[in-house]
Parts: structure tokens; sequence; C-alpha cells
């Protein structure tokens, strides 16, 4: 197999938490630790987990706009950190991010020409003529009329904002894309159109995708591996037949419990999670999960399961993996 595209490697992502007269840190949110992660060229990594686990962290900081803790972001075979501020600047040409909120993400003072602008002026891309060429051929390309490159977003529908979003993330011919949740802030009859529209991109100009997602359904649909996250850490790994087939770790089978199915005779079967999500600032002992989890025994609270092959291809972190099948 190729060397990944985009690997993360003992990962964190730790924030200083400050107070007093002299802002002395006090403590430390741990929103992300130890994780490992590896996108092939051409593949789709899902990235899933409960609201505060660390997907959106985690998407950033592969992305390069937070510098890791610790640990390391290599991008085809390259170390982001190692590398000067002008080898990062053209580095960040081939992976583009799509965030979640297509209100917030467009720049409310620029017409969406100028905002499709911006990515070429950034890297010294060709001006005039060519220029607006590939704008409005970025346009049409996400499904747009490229006679509405003199609007503002404000005139724009969710659906269309998002779709400028994912315009602009594919202006400099990227190699992979990060997308955070990028179907959440819309409606569902909307969220099929663009989900339709990522897929046929990604088979169109051979992407790399990380998607983020708290949707289950649309991961299954969309992703060719996942990762599942839980307070910071990956806590399985597997392609996405093997990880919905048979889930080994019990928070995994607690989230496919709980998923929603049109399917009457798919029954719950499992009861839900019990208690709060603990705080990244004072993660438990041991296994961070095992103040949840119904299985959980006095090994769990002592020590820190490490992520583990437990089938091929197919890696958890659950001191009693083997023993947990559903």
């Amino acid at each position: 197999m190729k060397a990944p595209l985009l690997e993360a490697r003992d990962l964190d992502m730790h924030f200083a938490i400050t107070g007093g007269l002299l802002q002395r840190e006090l403590g430390r949110v741990r929103a992300v630790t130890g994780v490992n992660l590896a996108l092939h060229a051409g593949e789709v990594l899902g990235v899933v987990g409960e609201s505060g686990c660390g997907k959106t962290t985690l998407a950033r900081v592969l992305t390069g706009l937070y510098p890791p803790t610790r640990g390391q972001v290599l991008f085809d075979g390259k170390d982001l950190q190692a590398l000067s501020a002008a080898e990062r600047h053209g580095m960040s040409r081939r992976v583009q991010m799509v965030f979640q909120d297509p209100f917030a993400s467009l720049n409310p003072r620029h017409r969406v020409g100028r905002i499709l602008e911006m990515p070429f002026e950034l890297h010294g891309q060709p001006a005039g003529e060519p220029r607006r060429r590939r704008i409005e051929e970025l346009l049409a390309l996400v499904g747009l009329d490229p006679q509405h490159l003199q609007r503002w977003p404000h005139e724009f529908s969710g659906g269309q904002r998002q779709r400028i979003g994912i315009a602009r993330a594919l202006a400099l011919q990227p190699e992979v894309l990060v997308l955070d949740e990028p179907l959440s802030a819309l409606d569902m009859s909307i969220q099929s159109q663009v989900l339709n529209l990522l897929v046929e991109l990604q088979q169109r100009l051979k992407l790399a995708y990380l998607f983020v997602s708290h949707d289950l359904s649309v991961v299954q649909y969309l992703c060719d591996r996942v990762a599942v996250m839980y307070l910071g850490r990956v806590v399985e790994q597997a392609s996405t037949k093997q990880l919905f087939a048979m889930p080994r770790h019990p928070y995994t089978q607690s989230l496919l419990a709980a998923a929603p199915s049109i399917d009457p005779r798919q029954r719950r079967t499992q009861p839900p999670l019990q208690g709060d999500v603990p705080s990244p600032s004072r993660p438990p002992p041991g296994c961070a999960f095992h103040t949840r989890c119904p299985r959980a025994q006095a090994r769990c609270s002592q020590e820190v399961p490490a992520l583990r092959s437990v089938a091929a291809g197919h890696l958890a972190a659950c001191h009693f993996a083997e023993e947990t099948l559903p």
C-alpha cells in the first residue's frame, strides 16, 4: 500500500485554562490526545463521535489551523511543523477545509466573486481573464450560476452558501478536503443534494476526504473507513463495512444502537448510554469511557487501553474487545 497522503502521529491538542490577575495556567483542556490516523489518496475517512469529543479540533489541527501541542501532522511524508512558513503556505494549497456553518464561514462584506478570488490572490495565481474564467468554472462545478458572482452571501440560501464554501475550497485544486460536519446546518432536503454533490466531486476530481460527522447514516453511505472518537481519543477504527457489521468497542455499539432507522425490524436492543460525557479538563483515570460503560471492570478504571488490532484492519481501544461483541 502507498504511503498515506495525510497522517497524524501521536497527536495531542491541549488548550490552557487561565485565570487570576496574572492569567496563570490553572489547567488544560485535553481536546485531542494520542491520535493516530492515516488518510490515503482518493479515500474517504469518516470521524464520528458525540459533540465535544474533539472531532472539529482534530480537523483544524490536520489542516494546520492549530499547531499541535505534541505529535506530528505529515502531508505527503513531510512534517508540517518542520517546514518553513513559505513551505507551509505552499502546502496549504493541497489541503483545504469546508466549515460547518455556511453562514459564518463567508465574509458578509464581500461579494461571492471576491470570496472566490481571494485564494488565488493569497497564493499568487494568475489574474485577469484566466482567473475570472476559473471562478466561473468553480461556481458551475458546484451547481450555481456564474451570473451570481456579484451577489452578496446574504442573498443565498444555506445550501447555496455551503456550495460556495465548497467552491472556495476547490479553487486551488487541492488533493485533500477536510469537511467539518458540512451537512449539519442544512435542512434535510438540502442535505441530500449537497451530499450527492460531494460524492460526485470526490469521484470526478479524485479527492481524498476527511469527513467529520455525527450522522452515522451519512458516514455509512459516503466513507470507506471510520474512526470513532471519545473524549479526544480514537477508540475504534475499521472499514465502514466492518464497523457497522461488528463494532468491537462498547461506545461504538451504543452509538450505532442509538442511531435512528427507517426499518421497523431494526429495533434497539441495547439500552441508551447513561450519564454525561466527562470534562476534557478532568478526564477519568484509565479508560475514559469506563464511567458510562455497562461492561466496565476494575481494570478499566486503572489502565488506559491501547488502540490495538482485534481483527484484520480493525482496531479497538478496549481491554475486552474480543468479549464485547454485540
